[in-house]
């Protein structure tokens, strides 16, 4: 009661009390139960500090982070989705469009960037989860694509961060021809003999694991991201079995040779910079 009374005293003086917290202030780690401070967790690259867990980041978060000195020209950001097919689910998917663009600031599920990683020129695309499940459709593949097109056209390697429901059900087959598209960019990029780096992070599924996020040169991931095809509960029900225990975890994943390396996210720039340095000529001085 004696907090009351001075918590009600506060509000009438106009002063507030300064164990106050702001909303959002605190963020509970799905993994370990840890409360974590966001100021913390945003120092620690969306890290959980005390068990490791890796907090989804958008796209802007990953540029900031791997190019020198969080410096990038942004590209493609004119390009916006279209429902060319007058889709209705729950509601339309122009509405949906609408309260996505709304709550996240973005006109779809994709960044493309160019800049300097160690000195190296990098073409980069980022997916956001944020974006109706960061899924594919015509205008995250034209993005995708594009960003392999200046790889390989100003001959630099090429970076793409993963993180998405899959193809966007919205829009049918325009979705599902970005798979062929996007990979097929990936043949020019390969035929060119440039290095495709390939980050899966959670989750990394359906239409875009099956095209551009598998087909690295180098398959890196996130600890713990989930990746795959189908989701576990369809598989479970269509083989109507148990899974192994971490079935689609990039741990599991890894054992079984689709992954390469798994890569903390703090030490992400240090392992990226790494590769290029193995794959590429030496940096002019």
């Amino acid at each position: 009661m004696a907090w009351f009374r001075r918590k009600e005293a506060g509000i009438r003086t106009g002063r507030a009390e300064q164990n106050d917290v702001p909303e959002g202030q605190w963020i509970k780690c799905p993994e370990c139960k840890e409360i974590v401070n966001r100021r913390t967790l945003e120092e620690q690259l969306r890290v959980c500090p005390k068990c490791g867990y890796h907090f989804k980041m958008d796209s802007l978060g990953y540029f900031r982070l791997l190019f020198d000195d969080g410096r990038y020209e942004l590209f493609d950001e004119h390009l916006r989705p279209v429902d060319a097919l007058s889709f209705v689910d729950r509601k339309p998917y122009t509405a949906r469009l609408q309260e996505a663009s709304r709550k996240t600031g973005l006109h779809d599920a994709v960044r493309s960037a160019v800049g300097l990683v160690g000195g190296h020129r990098l073409s980069a695309a980022a997916l956001d989860f944020t974006f109706i499940g960061g899924s594919m459709g015509s205008v995250v593949g034209e993005v995708v694509a594009r960003s392999i097109k200046r790889a390989y056209t100003e001959e630099i390697p090429l970076l793409i961060i993963s993180q998405s429901g899959g193809a966007r059900m919205m829009e049918g087959a325009l979705s599902l021809m970005q798979m062929a598209k996007t990979s097929a960019h990936l043949t020019r990029l390969a035929e060119r003999g440039l290095p495709y780096i390939s980050l899966m992070t959670n989750p990394t599924t359906g239409g875009v694991t099956a095209s551009f996020a598998m087909l690295g040169d180098f398959n890196l991931a996130e600890p713990k991201a989930l990746i795959g095809f189908a989701g576990p509960r369809v598989i479970r029900e269509t083989m109507g079995q148990d899974l192994p225990d971490g079935f689609q975890r990039a741990e599991f994943l890894q054992e079984k040779g689709f992954i390469d390396f798994i890569v903390d996210r703090r030490h992400l720039r240090t392992r990226l910079i790494h590769l290029l340095d193995l794959v590429l000529e030496p940096k002019s001085s």
